[in-house]
């Protein structure tokens, strides 16, 4: 597993309310999987670790991770992107219905929820850069 930017804690407090005690480390654990996904191309300062190290970043991509998992709270996802994706679906036999229109818009290929996203491209880590 890699980093994990946020805890239960920052994520209550990001969303005013407690986080769900049995789900919350899981769920910000995949939130961060998807911000790492998303930072292919972002040039930060980091640690012999690979930690960041700019206050603004680590704020910032804590942020994105308590705002992806939010999203997905919100919209009754499990982390998948499964709920996101599908207007309906079945486990067995399989069926899924037709696409949910809108939604978060892919960065990198990862759907960011839409707060995820303003929070790392105001800390300037969004598009990032190519060399």
């Amino acid at each position: 597993m890699g980093r994990v930017y946020a805890t239960p804690e920052a994520l209550a407090m990001w969303m005013g309310r407690p986080a769900p005690d049995d789900d919350a480390a899981r769920l910000l654990a995949r939130a961060s999987e998807d911000v790492d996904a998303a930072l292919l191309t972002a040039v930060y300062d980091v640690d012999a670790d690979g930690d960041p190290t700019d206050p603004q970043i680590v704020a910032a991509l804590a942020a994105a991770a308590c705002a992806q998992a939010e999203f997905w709270l919100a919209s009754g996802d499990d982390g998948t992107g499964a709920a996101a994706q599908w207007d309906s679906a079945s486990i067995g036999p399989v069926a899924l219905s037709g696409r949910r229109p809108g939604g978060p818009s892919p960065s990198a290929g990862v759907d960011l929820a839409p707060r995820a996203y303003r929070a790392l491209h105001t800390a300037g880590l969004l598009p990032g850069v190519i060399w």
